[in-house]
């Protein structure tokens, strides 16, 4: 499958917007603050907040730049304001209002005129007609002024070199520097409706592309979307040709409600709510715009938390108490199976999804996320908090290295790890089939191959893959690899597939595959290539439902699949035989390059080589000679319908990797170097020495001629993939020279689509011209 990583709108559909468009809002705070945007109409949105200290501040914020949109779908950046008014009506409930002191205030970010860096703050009460809570707002930026008190602190705004507005909202028991935690969490909205922007320039150049649907479908998460309207994640999700089902996880930072926990900071509460009322309204809005966009939603929730929020007793700890701990900053911790309030919280979160999905009219469909006991990076596995102790016997055994050698105590520790963390999964899986009633869930199941499946840690899928999540324990199981897939360890992704497929016995059919995701945008060219790869592989594969993780990282690097079309299918077929008829003494073979050569006036020639490989071109026709074989060539060419159809040709005078014509050994081409995780290889033939060889590709080796050799020895321990590609079984390690020998053929077409034959011209002994030309096959 092809794509394209798209830095920007060329000649792409575009549309236009009103500036100010609500679905492009975004909101913003510190922790533990929380609020969501969305929208409530073509020209109005809605602003929830949770304030949960004293000194909590939420912002609504508008950019003149696009930096969450997709480049085929952002809008155009505009920093100018002149002479433009922007008009919305103002309604609030919860915060401080507008005539208060430390009320909503615009905060203008830009340059003045002599382009220097400042910002404005304009009361939004001195521009408003009304009541503090339910206002008209008119904005000149023309005319616009900073200040408190006008216009005796009048601060005139320079609306030409804009970058951001900030409409900052507080609670009624703000003060500023005072962090001190709120008795309950204080809720409050927003609302601006009947948006409006006249004046000069008022519309942005949007983009309007629509991908035509190519069979993959999108992953979404919580954490990384909660500034954006759903609106707008929805708009990108179906413009870049995603359909089916929107895998969406709901994170472990941003949806939960909180309390303080006494000493500054706050836990996760499993009295209130499951979500906190911003994250309520919010998922409300992804649900009903997705059920009315005609596409599915699986829920997904883990067994993660942010560390900060996470209660102690809940967390999973290492022998020596250590709590776990992810990688990213700041960490989160995992919740223990063993714990029976935590897992009692897990169940009334999943209960909540279910209820959210039916009050939009969706299927439930529910994802438990890659459930696990945590190793640390020094291979300790994190089985010993208090609850986990108790249900294992008091006192179990100490598992010091996970990668060591166990002994039978240690491995049956590790099974009762496994049966507790399925049990805890089975009653999760359980209560939501419970909660959708008589219209039934589908449940599935996550599990994230290099962690569970590590082979420094043999052992560990004892604990994080169990028996017990074998089929039918779940509807679906899905498996994600991206660590192995973007550093291009495919040995291991095929022995980690096998391997989830014996252990847990759920067919292809009840299979989803998670492709993704790229960590880095400077690692955006290799890696999307392998994932791009690794989606359309599964595809081939059979698997139910094919998922690209995650939107953010898509929209940030421009990524964007493409569908094969029925021209494209054309133009790549191949049929994978021979040429039928041996070439003659007489028929021409002529590799040929491609170069520009430019000659400057004093008479010396640049010279620029366009291909760094000779195409091959043929001439078949002098090998023809009787009229069977001429009737040969017409079928042939007949059933390759002229030149839409690729074949195979033996070249009399190139085809060995030894010598030109010579018999195969297996140290006849340097394939490549070993790196321990790389276990694909693809044949090459040199010609030349050194640093000057020319490197052809061979996609079409004899594969019954093939041998192979790593550091030296002759392997049978491969396969010949597509496309002249050798696949390990296991990845050969660092340092070590794989060679390989065969013999090939070449993938050529006809050059024309038509064959002028003259009979009597034939019968007098002249030769037809029959041309071929090389096929480019290594994409």
């Amino acid at each position: 499958m092809s794509y394209w990583l798209a830095k920007g709108r060329t000649v792409q559909q575009t549309d236009t917007i009103q500036r100010f468009d609500p679905r492009f809002w975004t909101v913003n705070f510190p922790r533990p603050a929380m609020a969501s945007v969305v929208t409530t109409a073509p020209d109005a949105l809605r602003v929830d907040a949770v304030f949960r200290k004293a000194d909590d501040l939420i912002g609504l914020i508008w950019e003149s730049e696009d930096k969450w949109d997709h480049p085929l779908l952002a809008y155009k950046t505009r920093r100018d304001y002149s002479r433009l008014t922007l008009s919305f009506r103002w309604r609030s409930s919860g915060v401080l209002p507008l005539d208060a002191v430390n009320g909503p205030t615009l905060t203008i970010e830009g340059r003045d005129a002599a382009g220097h860096a400042r910002a404005w703050y304009v009361r939004l009460w001195n521009y408003a007609i009304g009541t503090p809570n339910d206002a008209q707002i008119t904005l000149k930026f023309s005319e616009l002024n900073g200040g408190f008190l006008l216009p005796a602190e009048a601060d005139p705004v320079h609306p030409a070199d804009i970058d951001r507005l900030f409409i900052s909202l507080v609670a009624p028991g703000y003060s500023a520097g005072d962090a001190t935690p709120f008795a309950t969490s204080a809720a409050g909205w927003a609302e601006l409706s009947a948006i409006a922007c006249q004046g000069h320039q008022p519309m942005l150049e949007l983009g309007d592309v629509m991908v035509p649907p190519h069979g993959l479908a999108m992953c979404t998460g919580y954490d990384d979307a909660y500034n954006l309207t759903p609106a707008r994640l929805l708009r990108q999700i179906r413009g870049l040709g995603y359909r089916g089902s929107i895998n969406h996880y709901i994170g472990m930072s941003h949806f939960y409600s909180l309390v303080p926990d006494g000493a500054g900071g706050f836990v996760v509460d499993p009295w209130q709510s499951a979500m906190n009322p911003a994250a309520q309204k919010w998922h409300e809005a992804f649900l009903a715009g997705a059920k009315a966009m005609g596409q599915t939603v699986i829920a997904s929730q883990s067994y993660e938390v942010l560390a900060e929020n996470c209660p102690v007793a809940w967390q999973q700890k290492a022998w020596d108490g250590t709590p776990a701990r992810t990688g990213w900053v700041p960490p989160s911790a995992l919740l223990s199976p063993a714990n029976a309030q935590a897992m009692a919280w897990v169940r009334k979160v999943g209960v909540a999804l279910a209820g959210q999905l039916q009050g939009a009219g969706l299927p439930v469909r529910h994802q438990v996320g890659e459930p696990w006991w945590w190793v640390t990076q020094d291979r300790r596995i994190c089985i010993y908090d208090d609850a986990a102790k108790q249900a294992f016997g008091g006192s179990p055994v100490n598992i010091s290295d996970l990668g060591g050698d166990l002994n039978a105590a240690q491995n049956n520790l590790l099974d009762q790890a496994g049966a507790l963390l399925a049990q805890s999964t089975a009653d999760l899986a359980s209560a939501v089939k419970a909660a959708a009633g008589s219209a039934g869930a589908e449940t599935l199941l996550l599990a994230f191959l290099p962690t569970v499946l590590d082979p420094l840690t043999p052992e560990a899928r004892r604990a994080n893959l169990p028996v017990g999540w074998a089929s039918p324990a779940f509807d679906v199981l899905q498996l994600e690899d991206y660590d192995w897939v973007t550093t291009g360890k495919d040995a291991l992704r095929a022995e980690g597939r096998a391997v989830a497929e014996a252990r847990l016995g759920y067919p292809r059919s009840k299979q989803h595959y998670l492709s993704g995701f790229v960590l880095l945008a400077e690692n955006a060219a290799a890696e999307w290539a392998r994932i791009d790869d690794a989606a359309s592989e599964a595809v081939g594969l059979g698997v139910a439902e094919t998922f690209i993780w995650a939107l953010p990282q898509v929209s940030r690097d421009g990524f964007t699949r493409l569908p094969l079309t029925s021209g494209d299918e054309t133009m790549q077929s191949f049929d994978d035989v021979l040429f039928p008829l041996a070439l003659g003494r007489d028929a021409s073979v002529t590799p040929e390059f491609s170069t520009n050569v430019t000659i400057t006036a004093s008479g010396f020639e640049r010279r620029n080589s366009l291909w760094s490989d000779a195409r091959l071109r043929f001439d078949v026709g002098p090998g023809v000679r009787s009229e069977a074989e001429l009737g040969e060539l017409i079928a042939f060419f007949r059933a390759r319908r002229g030149q839409a159809r690729g074949f195979r040709l033996r070249d009399p005078s190139d085809f060995s990797s030894n010598g030109m014509t010579g018999v195969p050994t297996p140290m006849d081409q340097v394939l490549g170097t070993g790196d321990g995780a790389a276990s694909r290889f693809a044949l090459v033939k040199h010609y030349g020495d050194g640093v000057d060889a020319q490197k052809r590709r061979i996609t079409r080796p004899r594969a019954e001629s093939l041998r192979v050799s790593v550091n030296g020895t002759e392997t049978g321990s491969f396969t010949l993939d597509a496309k002249g590609v050798l696949v390990f079984a296991t990845a050969p390690a660092t340092g070590a020279v794989v060679r390989a020998g065969f013999l090939f053929d070449v993938p050529v077409r006809f050059a024309e689509d038509r064959l002028d034959i003259s009979g009597a011209e034939f019968a007098a002994g002249e030769a037809p011209s029959v041309p071929l030309v090389e096929l480019r096959e290594d994409a």
